[in-house]
């Protein structure tokens, strides 16, 4: 790390980057009151701050480092490919290899398209979609996530018929429609406008599963979308090598057209994919002519499977697909579930934690310990906790060397131990009393 870096706290950095960047972040979701904390290593299941403090990290890489940070093999592959060259700007092997590890473990994948993020990945998918069915329109679900484009931001979060964000032109409205995690809602929408010809789906539910969603309804939207002639599209950017080394799609057996994947794809590294059908997937081919496009969709992007990139993803899937990366990260999820409900029961907290794989989050509502998880909507998880609630947990937690991912919830890794647990829970009971203390909650 710079010298000059390192010799700075995060209140000095802080100050710094107030002076170089839109409110000192690169990323929405990365300030928190005071100042954010800054990091400078991760090892594992642990990273430092510049102060020299240690955490144990459930915010894993907003999900992507499934083997915990710095997994040797990782770590191995990148540098011996820098030694070969960072970046080549046209094709090499390491993407072929890629690609089939990617068409060995994920079902839908018989053909794939790298990208550089999820976002991207959703952008290229959908636009695939569109242009197979000749549909124009795009039906996705309340408080799903698929990323920052102007395509997928209406219905994002509450209010869902309205943009949340600046800068988007309106005329885009006809290009979206926005549904309930509700089947018989979906083919109310679909019976009764044709133009729909794609459904996207996070499978986790909303936001990595904070709003959970049933087994039955990804079933049904299967159906739904042969029915309709709808290109169904899985978003697994988080469930994606992690709920299974096959994606939840493997877990469930329940195969979609397509899949966007990001995060764990990739290494942990900055990447993306598109697998799908190929009949689908032959539109982005540069050799295929389609009513006079050639190829019929576009699709370029100079960091697509770059090199460095592909050395990750293909040293970090072959651990992937023994099945012990999901396993352990399992394993302790479950505990860490389990004893956050424990101390939440004893302090008489109304609150309910839940959460599948390798996840878990915590839901702080009136009624929550006598609720169900059918119960919880985008717009309840939302609103359970208000921001300066949210920072005064977050802030207990990394106060007691935990940190989170968002909301109230966090992941789990490779890298992650059963004696993770007792300090983990420690903190987490200090950080739900701060809330107490602060009047943020209440007892049943």
């Amino acid at each position: 790390m710079n010298g000059e870096l390192a010799s700075s706290g995060s209140a000095q950095l802080w100050e710094r980057a107030l002076k170089a960047m839109p409110g000192g972040v690169s990323h929405d979701g990365r300030f928190l009151p005071p100042h954010p904390t800054y990091f400078a290593r991760a090892k594992g299941a642990r990273k430092w701050d510049v102060e020299g403090r240690e955490y144990i990290d459930y915010a894993v890489g907003s999900g992507a480092m499934m083997l915990g940070h710095s997994h040797p093999d990782v770590v191995k592959a990148v540098q011996a490919q820098m030694e070969l060259g960072t970046f080549f700007a046209t094709v090499h092997p390491l993407e072929i290899e890629w690609a089939e590890l990617v068409q060995e473990l994920i079902p839908s994948a018989e053909r794939v398209r790298f990208t550089a993020s999820g976002t991207e990945s959703t952008l290229l998918a959908i636009r695939t979609a569109r242009a197979y069915t000749g549909k124009p329109k795009l039906l996705r679900f309340e408080g799903h996530f698929h990323g920052w484009h102007d395509g997928v931001l209406l219905g994002m979060k509450a209010p869902f018929d309205e943009w949340p964000s600046l800068g988007i032109p309106d005329e885009l409205r006809s290009t979206a429609a926005v549904a309930p995690q509700d089947a018989n809602r979906v083919e109310e929408m679909l019976k009764a406008d044709p133009a729909i010809g794609t459904i996207i789906c996070e499978v986790s539910g909303a936001n990595w599963g904070s709003v959970p969603i049933s087994d039955d309804f990804l079933r049904d939207l299967r159906k739904l979308a042969d029915r309709y002639g709808c290109v169904l599209i899985f978003d697994e950017v988080i469930t994606g090598f992690r709920w299974s080394p096959g994606g939840k799609q493997k877990l469930l057996g329940i195969t979609p057209d397509m899949t966007t994947m990001a995060k764990i794809v990739a290494g942990g590294m900055p990447g993306g994919a598109v697998g799908g059908k190929a009949e689908i997937m032959r539109l982005l081919d540069p050799n295929v002519e389609y009513k006079r496009y050639k190829p019929a969709v576009a699709h370029k992007g100079t960091y697509n499977a770059s090199p460095i990139v592909s050395a990750a993803a293909v040293a970090a899937l072959k651990v992937i697909r023994t099945g012990e990366p999901q396993r352990q990260a399992d394993s302790v999820a479950k505990q860490l579930r389990a004893g956050m409900q424990q101390m939440i029961d004893e302090l008489g907290v109304d609150a309910l934690v839940y959460g599948e794989s390798s996840t878990f989050t915590v839901y702080f509502a009136k009624g929550a310990r006598r609720g169900s998880l059918a119960s919880i909507s985008p717009a309840a998880i939302r609103g359970s906790l208000n921001r300066d609630s949210l920072d005064i947990y977050t802030n207990g937690l990394r106060r007691r060397g935990v940190d989170n991912m968002s909301f109230t919830g966090g992941m789990t890794s490779l890298a992650h131990r059963d004696e993770d647990v007792p300090p983990t829970l420690e903190a987490f009971e200090g950080a739900v009393q701060d809330l107490l203390d602060a009047g943020r909650i209440v007892c049943t």
